[in-house]
């Protein structure tokens, strides 16, 4: 069965709930749990780029990744569980979920999801939509 996850986190209510399923499951099946968030790039226009220092903006984006990532992992060491966290620049969250989960030989990418629908899914999109549809490696949907 499945003997390394990957979770995502955004430091999210629902993203440490995600946590707590996953840990249940994982000590269930003697799994390893890989804790995972992205430091996503905002494009910045040319003009703002004169205004805006992009490192301290990037550092700041890493230093909020890095705050969700231990908050998850903390859990899941209080839980007993092996547990790696991992801190990534990504261009998207969606790529970057994928991407970590192939390269850390994870058979599975457990993740929440925000459960929007309609017009807020539409113009927000969804990470975990993105990730459901281009993944090869079994995505569990937590809710």
């Amino acid at each position: 069965m499945f003997k390394k996850f990957l979770i995502p986190t955004d430091g999210s209510e629902l993203s440490l709930k995600a946590v707590d399923g996953a840990i249940e499951l994982a000590e269930k099946l003697g799994a390893e749990i890989l804790v995972w968030s992205g430091a996503e790039a905002y494009p910045i226009t040319f003009a703002e780029q004169a205004y805006i220092d992009q490192t301290a903006l990037r550092e700041q984006a890493r230093d909020t990744a890095r705050r969700h990532a231990q908050a998850a992992a903390e859990k899941i060491r209080l839980a007993q569980l092996p547990c790696e966290m991992k801190i990534e620049d990504v261009e998207t969250v969606w790529g970057g979920i994928i991407d970590a989960a192939r390269q850390n030989g994870c058979d599975l990418i457990f993740m929440s999801s925000h459960g929007r629908r309609g017009l807020t899914a539409l113009l927000l999109g969804s990470e975990t939509q993105k990730v459901l549809t281009h993944s090869a490696i079994p995505v569990l949907v937590f809710r």
